[in-house]
């Protein structure tokens, strides 16, 4: 299984009880065979444009494990999903991540040993 990073733009009307999309997409990726590593609600937030007639989003980042054939099933699924107005799904770059790991610890280590 290869790991994915799914961006998830939410309807606003839908803020108040986000658990039932939340829910839905989580669903979504268990029925494929995925698994999900990491979930994280970045909030309502402003759009660059607007998509759908809205202004606004709530945007849900995870991290999920896929197997080969699911990128293309959450896809459809998703692009027929009234409560999601739009989404990402890209693979992980795990040189990139590992590279911005070091530079973060580089960087926690300087700040400490100033203090």
């Amino acid at each position: 299984m290869r790991e994915y990073e799914l961006i998830v733009l939410i309807h606003p009307d839908l803020e108040v009880d986000l658990d039932a999309p939340l829910g839905k997409v989580r669903d979504i990726i268990t029925s494929v065979g995925g698994k999900i590593i990491r979930e994280d609600n970045w909030g309502k937030k402003r759009l660059a444009y607007r998509i759908k007639n809205q202004d606004f989003a709530v945007y849900v980042a995870m991290d999920v494990a896929l197997p080969a054939d699911a990128p293309l099933k959450i896809s459809n699924i998703l692009n027929i999903t009234d409560e999601v107005v739009r989404y990402l799904l890209v693979t992980i770059d795990q040189k990139g991540r590992k590279a911005l790991e070091e530079a973060r610890q580089r960087h926690a280590s300087e700040e400490s040993s100033e203090e």
